[in-house]
């Protein structure tokens, strides 16, 4: 038998059923304001620690290259240092062959740069100045280039790798006729002839 005003509140229930339904999937598809706080708090630390990542990688770049600079400006500076010991002259009193202490000590500088450097040849070139025949100052210069040599053999250096020449008179490096000038051409010069350490060797 049909009872008015049960078949209607049968309805509301469903109705209120399904209308609590559809809210309760909206409220759950829709992020939490607390959930977006996070994902972008996530984001921008991975955004500064990449940041900071980068710039360490940059410091430490830029401090790679100040090393290597630096290592290479110190290892200039040694080998300028060495091939000015090696090429300095030594001087002789006039019409002598013997060292003088100046000399020896000239050619004691170059003692360690050969015995660290063993692929270093040298030529010891003999001078003299104008006074005296071409033809003994020529013997001159060669005892004063020999007389350099044979210290250096004394230390230690190989024979093979001392070459001597003289050329007497015929360069000087002064050509005033007075006492000064002449004290600079009585000289044995040295002349980095092989050593790849010694860019510019001459042949």
């Amino acid at each position: 038998m049909f009872r008015p005003g049960i078949v209607p509140a049968a309805a509301a229930m469903v109705l209120i059923g399904a209308v609590a339904c559809h809210h309760s999937q909206v409220v759950t598809a829709t992020p939490t304001p607390m959930a977006q706080n996070t994902d972008d708090s996530a984001a921008r630390a991975a955004r500064e620690a990449a940041q900071r990542d980068s710039i360490a990688r940059e410091a430490a770049r830029r401090d790679s290259l100040a090393r290597l600079e630096a290592a290479r400006r110190e290892a200039a500076a040694r080998e300028a240092e060495a091939r000015a010991a090696l090429t300095a002259q030594v001087f002789f009193d006039f019409d002598k062959d013997a060292l003088t202490s100046d000399g020896t000590s000239r050619l004691e500088a170059k003692v360690p740069v050969m015995q660290e450097n063993r692929d270093v040849r040298i030529r010891v070139e003999g001078h003299t100045d104008e006074r005296g025949s071409d033809e003994y100052n020529l013997a001159l210069g060669q005892r004063r280039a020999a007389a350099a040599k044979k210290y250096l053999m004394a230390r230690g250096i190989d024979e093979a790798r001392i070459e001597t020449v003289s050329y007497g008179e015929e360069r000087p490096v002064c050509s005033e006729h007075e006492e000064s000038c002449w004290g600079k051409n009585r000289r044995d010069e040295f002349v980095v002839t092989a050593g790849t350490r010694f860019l510019g060797a001459k042949p």
